[in-house]
């Protein structure tokens, strides 16, 4: 009777802890064991029981493992205070962290992979002034730091002789060790040798005792100014990094900080803005996303410290565009040059903009920035300008008082002129002769010219029309044209009135009458690539000052997309420069240099609007113009047309010293005809043009210049 009493207390005692532990046991020899441990015990509802043998986890599989206890705390319980950290100690710098901070924009590179799969043996070059270091390690991170040591080490001597080494990996790598390699006496840990590189630093040199005190090669300290050796380069000639600028920006520092700005834009065209920030110094990209606005601050940043450019024009290309009469220069500008440009000419358009925000819809945006001897802390801009129409051909003017063109960047280049008008009205009054940019010209043909230094930059926020933009259409498309030969290559094109889009001219004489035109057929303009190409051989400062001033040649064009390194060259000097012959001196053939913003300019799929806007450095306020009928918005007469330059050449002719005084007695036509060298300049252009089969420059009816000065 006691022994079936004493058997149902146990039952019940097994039942009460298996239900409060969630566990059944089965095995009774196990049960015998438990509760006999178990009563001896003063809790029991903290404990869980687990089977060895066949228990069945909450996660329904099956485990076997020793016997063992588990604390379970009850759901009522607190949670257990957490131990006191102490305080976190910062760890040592690494030997690759140390390079960087004494040489910065240090490039990296996997030599060899070898050894089996399973412990391979890394390989891993860094050149620091000419001088290539090796590194090997099991993983690529330690290849790389033993290639900063050997570097470091290279840096280092004491004052007693001994030099240390660099490391020198064993032949058979034991990769289950974990013990660093040895190389003898006079080799130190890679730790020991970031501290001696820490206490070489001026703050910390006094710690040193003159017998241990190690000396660094004077070159090391040479990081900011020398920053442009650091770029990426290939036998000499720099190319596009194989990174991506975000993973190669924090490699080369330490200190990288990415921040989202704002968003401008609407929901289905916004712009991100994001800024990185290294060592005190902020940089800015923009982009349809925050990956590649992300990208673009990145870009910027490399541009900037050291001199790494991600520019299409560094891309290999198979017809590589350097010009014919200097090998070694480079059509490239410098990045941080032409992101200077792009961001100058867009914060001018952001500020004569102003209270006319009703014109700011646009979308083709132009400018030109003038520097004085390439100093871009105190560039200038000349003129910003939007459109993309041409004037209808029932609108044409017989007295020079409409803008045909009113595309932003011929817009730009004609408040260019208006500029150099403005700077020899200077040279008219002996008290403001000096601030002009011209000087007079004392050994020349020409009376005057520009200044030395002087140089002028334009910026279109995508590639010009016709031969430039028809064959690029993604801005990130860097290849090889596969197919250069083809006919349509190269070929003149026109832009059709009031609307966009150019088409091939036919190969004829090419000649439009005023009265054809009248009568319903359409008024053609060349593209603006074509244009383009005009200036550089006859110049951008017209055919009126030619009979001032030596030609003026733009030094750049920065593009804010679409930017095709081979179409681009070819189409602003490249389809001709086999073919033009004869150019009277100082006339030749400009090779501008070419440059894509890093934060391009996304695809604007809005319709065109019908109005441009241009303004000029001096100009109070910007001017509207309808381009259908190529006058302002209030019906006057533009300040940027023909009558208008035509009346200030007049005055010029009268008042600038050194100029035969004489009365300008032809029409507007017969004057340009006058200027010989110009002239002969242009014709040898059109012949080139033939002479390639390109086809033939197509002319505005000749009625459009057959005006005299206003008087």
């Amino acid at each position: 009777m006691c022994c079936k009493m004493h058997y149902r207390s146990m039952n019940f005692a097994k039942s009460a802890i298996c239900y409060q532990s969630r566990h059944l046991c089965a095995d009774s020899n196990f049960q015998r064991g438990f509760l006999k441990r178990c009563f001896a015990l003063p809790t029991l509802s903290r404990y869980k029981v687990v089977n060895s043998s066949t228990e069945e986890n909450m996660n329904g599989y099956n485990r076997k493992s020793p016997q063992k206890r588990r604390y379970d705390m009850p759901q009522y319980a607190a949670s257990p205070k957490k131990k006191l950290c102490k305080e976190r100690v910062p760890q040592p710098k690494n030997t690759v962290a140390m390079l960087n901070e004494l040489r910065q924009g240090l490039i990296y590179k996997l030599e060899s992979q070898t050894g089996p799969v399973h412990a391979p043996l890394f390989t891993i070059s860094v050149e620091v002034d000419g001088q290539k270091y090796m590194g090997q390690g099991r993983s690529k991170k330690v290849a790389r730091i033993e290639a900063a040591a050997t570097a470091l080490r290279s840096f280092i001597q004491f004052k007693d002789g001994a030099v240390l080494s660099p490391l020198k990996p064993a032949g058979n790598l034991d990769f289950t060790s974990d013990e660093h390699l040895e190389n003898g006496i006079e080799n130190v840990s890679n730790a020991k040798l970031v501290e001696l590189v820490m206490l070489m630093l001026p703050e910390n040199k006094s710690n040193l005792t003159s017998l241990e005190q190690p000396t660094l090669r004077p070159q090391v300290f040479c990081m900011s100014h020398n920053a442009s050796k650091s770029a990426i380069s290939v036998d000499g000639q720099k190319k596009v990094p194989d990174k991506g600028p975000v993973m190669l920006l924090y490699e080369l520092f330490n200190d990288v900080n990415f921040e989202c700005m704002n968003i401008d834009g609407a929901q289905n065209n916004c712009r991100f803005k994001m800024t990185v920030t290294i060592n005190d110094k902020k940089f800015d990209g923009t982009g349809p996303s925050k990956k590649l606005a992300k990208n673009a601050a990145a870009k910027a940043a490399l541009a900037s410290l050291c001199n790494i450019s991600y520019s299409p024009m560094m891309a290999p290309q198979k017809n590589a565009p350097l010009p014919i009469d200097d090998k070694s220069s480079s059509m490239e500008l410098p990045q941080i040059h032409a992101d200077t440009i792009g961001r100058l000419v867009l914060e001018k358009f952001m500020e004569v903009i102003k209270g006319q925000e009703a014109y700011s819809r646009r979308k083709v945006l132009a400018g030109i920035v003038m520097t004085d001897n390439m100093n871009f802390c105190e560039a200038k801009v000349i003129s910003v300008s939007t459109g993309t129409k041409c004037v209808s051909g029932e609108h044409m003017s017989v007295n020079g008082a409409v803008l045909n063109d009113s595309h932003a960047e011929i817009v730009s280049r004609r408040c260019l002129l208006k500029y150099l008008y403005a700077q020899l009205d200077l040279q008219c009054n002996q008290a403001t002769a000096y601030q002009s940019i011209f000087v007079r010209n004392t050994d020349g043909q020409y009376p005057y010219k520009l200044k030395s230094g002087v140089h002028f930059h334009l910026y279109i926020n995508t590639a010009p029309c016709g031969d430039a933009r028809i064959f690029s259409p993604h801005e990130n498309d860097t290849g090889v044209d596969k197919h250069p030969n083809r006919k349509a290559r190269g070929q003149l094109r026109t832009k059709i009135e009031s609307g966009e889009g150019t088409i091939p001219v036919k190969s004829s004489d090419g000649i439009q009458t005023w009265d054809g035109v009248l009568q319903g057929q359409r008024l053609l303009t060349m593209s603006c690539s074509d244009k383009i190409a005009r200036w550089n051989i006859v110049g951008i400062q017209g055919s009126l000052l030619s009979s001032i001033i030596e030609p003026v040649y733009l030094h750049s064009i920065v593009l804010g997309s679409l930017l095709h390194p081979e179409h681009m060259y070819r189409a602003v000097c490249g389809r001709i420069e086999k073919s033009i012959q004869g150019l009277p001196p100082p006339y030749h053939l400009n090779k501008p240099r070419l440059a894509l913003v890093t934060s391009a300019e996304p695809r604007n799929q809005a319709k065109a609007p019908n109005f441009g806007i241009n303004w000029t450095i001096g100009d109070t306020e910007l001017e509207v113009v309808n381009s259908l009928t190529g006058r302002t918005i209030g019906g006057q007469v533009s300040r940027i047309t023909k009558q208008a330059f035509f009346d200030k050449y007049g005055f010029l002719m009268k008042n600038l010293p050194g100029m035969p005084n004489r009365k300008v007695i032809k029409d507007y036509g017969e004057t340009k005809a006058d200027v010989k060298d110009y002239q002969t300049a242009k014709q040898e252009l059109f012949s080139a043009f033939k002479r390639e089969d390109l086809g033939s420059w197509l002319k505005k009816p000749i009625e459009q210049d057959q005006f005299g000065n206003v008087e």
